[in-house]
């Protein structure tokens, strides 16, 4: 082919394993170094796939129980016509479910035993138009809560911290009091244990209650419902839809969607995340900075032959070109090794892990621990391009040095002792 010669000598001596002992050992030397980016760039991308699926899970899972966006007034009182706020927040094309609520927290009582949980008010119709785990216990729990019947459902974990059962009696302390002649006293009331849910989130499973919103407004005295739940087309646009809904609808409604009301959560993830980026990247760099020995080494076995080249007339910059050509071929080799080697592991952990448990007979992420109990995985391009891209210019600037140390040796003091 009519390549540039600086291509197809750079090419050569990356390639090069014969020629006597030191070139052996020169080609092994620039193998450990691909083998290294390679590796460092697999490692970068299968850890980055298994945070982002670990994240994805978690989301999931939040998300169906909570709505998307929520619409409450800043008093906490009552919606005056929740209805009509509903219609409004329907009117916005990216709104596709709406349902009352009434939120607050209460302690729930069995004999001695005592928890804190958050008390959810809800239309078990419309509930179900709004989050996936009232959908999938429509015709379940949720169909036997019924207005003035005083029925609750409880999430798994807590109904076991309680040790109760369907059918048992608990008590729900609500926050304020209730005036009586000897002062202020709690107000209590009894409920019957109608079913649970487990919706694979802890926080939501130990300390989650839903009853029927009618129920929570005469318990909280709060006359009705105080807020709408809003579910949209794409969960991901929730921020751009919040701040639409909070124009159109005013100033006297709060508008929180679910990326606000878990805040902290999610910037936790993102900085854990781009740390173990900035950890890993250091990985690739020390790989990538091997190629300095490797060149450094072949530029001082190959001073001859950039002596020959020299007196047959090549410049400076095309020598400098042959080593850059040299190192970035070893570069590009290894990135896209460590790209192939990443993504093949990454789309295929679901099958790797538990055959290493097996084989290991250990589980590493026992279900009664932890959240998850299998190991996720979403490899995303807007990670693996800019770890390839990251990896190629570590790579390209590992050449510099000794490649301009190639382009100022003189032809007279090489072949002086040819």
């Amino acid at each position: 082919m009519n390549w540039p010669y600086e291509l197809q000598i750079g090419w050569r001596y990356t390639r090069a394993g014969r020629g006597g002992r030191r070139n052996r050992f020169i080609s092994f030397i620039s193998g450990v170094s691909m083998l290294g980016i390679a590796l460092g760039v697999a490692a970068l991308i299968i850890v980055l796939s298994v945070m982002n699926g670990f994240q994805k899970e978690v989301r999931d899972r939040m998300l169906s129980v909570i709505a998307h966006v929520e619409l409450m007034s800043y008093s906490g009182e009552a919606l005056a016509d929740w209805q009509a706020t509903a219609a409004k927040a329907r009117a916005n094309p990216a709104v596709v479910g709406a349902a009352p609520f009434v939120a607050a927290q209460v302690l729930i009582a069995r004999g001695e035993d005592m928890r804190g949980a958050i008390v959810r008010g809800i239309d078990p119709a419309l509930e179900a138009t709004v989050t996936p785990l009232a959908a999938q216990l429509k015709d379940g729990p949720l169909s036997r809560l019924k207005a003035g019947d005083w029925g609750i459902v409880l999430g798994g974990e807590l109904a076991r911290s309680l040790g109760v059962r369907e059918g048992d009696k608990i008590t729900l302390v609500a926050p304020s009091g209730q005036v009586t002649p000897a002062g202020v006293v709690p107000r209590l009331k009894t409920f019957t244990l109608v079913g649970t849910f487990n919706a694979g989130h802890y926080e939501y499973d130990s300390g989650l209650a839903l009853i029927h919103v009618d129920d929570a407004a005469r318990l909280f005295r709060v006359g009705g419902p105080t807020g709408v739940q809003l579910k949209l087309a794409d969960v991901h646009q929730a921020r751009q839809v919040g701040d639409q809904l909070a124009q159109s609808l005013g100033p006297e409604l709060r508008v929180r969607d679910w990326t606000r009301a878990n805040a902290n959560w999610f910037d936790a993830v993102q900085v854990e995340k781009r740390l173990m980026s900035i950890i890993l990247t250091l990985i690739v760099a020390v790989a990538a900075f091997n190629l300095v020995s490797t060149l450094v080494m072949t530029v001082t076995d190959k001073q001859a032959d950039i002596a020959i080249l020299r007196t047959l007339g090549a410049s400076p910059r095309s020598i400098m070109g042959i080593f850059m050509v040299q190192g970035a071929a070893s570069g590009v080799i290894g990135t896209i090794s460590g790209v192939g080697l990443g993504l093949l592991v990454a789309f295929n952990i679901d099958v790797i892990v538990p055959a290493i448990e097996r084989l290991l007979n250990v589980s590493f992420l026992p279900g009664s621990i932890y959240l998850i109990s299998r190991m996720p995985s979403e490899p995303q391009s807007a990670d693996i391009i800019p770890i390839a891209i990251t990896s190629l210019i570590l790579a390209f600037l590992a050449t510099l040095y000794p490649s301009w140390r190639a382009s100022r040796v003189q032809p007279a003091e090489a072949l002086r002792y040819e």
